[in-house]
């Protein structure tokens, strides 16, 4: 198992195939996935699973399975892709939790401790989330790791135009302690 960070409460580590059944519940689950426009079917499951593994191989991050320290329990993935945003790739902490684990402060926890990586590990100087526009919970998320509100962007999605929100904060102003 390849770990990649823990928290107070979490452990984030790379995805193994033991994971699939709990990515098949997750991206299955409508009410986790309406910022996605609606569950995945089995091929769009297996292409999200598969993307993740690839990522790790190509980018050296990706989104990561997210387990609970005390129990093991799997409550999501969390992590650091690379998305384009205005034709370059940038680092973008993600996060996407099984639906009974929202409102419990995991999402900020996690995407904290991806920024903090982000930053001191990795040496990226900005961190970037991409959030739909009707995400309201994720974009508090966002702004709890120290994220401003950069941009609004619309990408093409499973034949919809849906405009997402930029999000961004850089190192320094983090070490600044500014909250932005």
């Amino acid at each position: 198992m390849n770990f990649i960070l823990e928290t107070p409460r979490l452990i984030l580590r790379q995805l193994t195939y033991n994971d699939y059944p709990n990515i098949c519940a997750q991206l299955q689950d409508p009410r986790v996935m309406y910022a996605y426009n609606g569950r995945f079917d089995e091929t769009e499951v297996t292409d999200w699973f598969n993307r993740q593994l690839q990522r790790y191989d190509a980018d050296g991050v990706g989104l990561w399975a997210t387990v609970k320290k005390d129990s093991g329990e799997w409550i999501g993935q969390c992590g650091i892709t690379m998305q384009e945003y205005k034709n370059i790739p940038v680092p973008e902490t993600g996060y996407l939790l099984m639906y009974d684990h929202w409102h419990q402060g995991f999402a900020t926890e996690a995407a904290v401790a991806c920024r903090q990586y982000a930053f001191g590990t990795l040496a990226f100087n900005e961190v970037y989330s991409i959030i739909r526009d009707t995400n309201i919970s994720s974009q508090r998320v966002a702004l709890r790791n120290g994220m401003k509100h950069i941009d609004t962007i619309t990408k093409h999605y499973r034949g919809v135009d849906m405009p997402h929100f930029v999000y961004k904060t850089t190192n320094s102003n983090i070490e600044n302690g500014n909250k932005i």
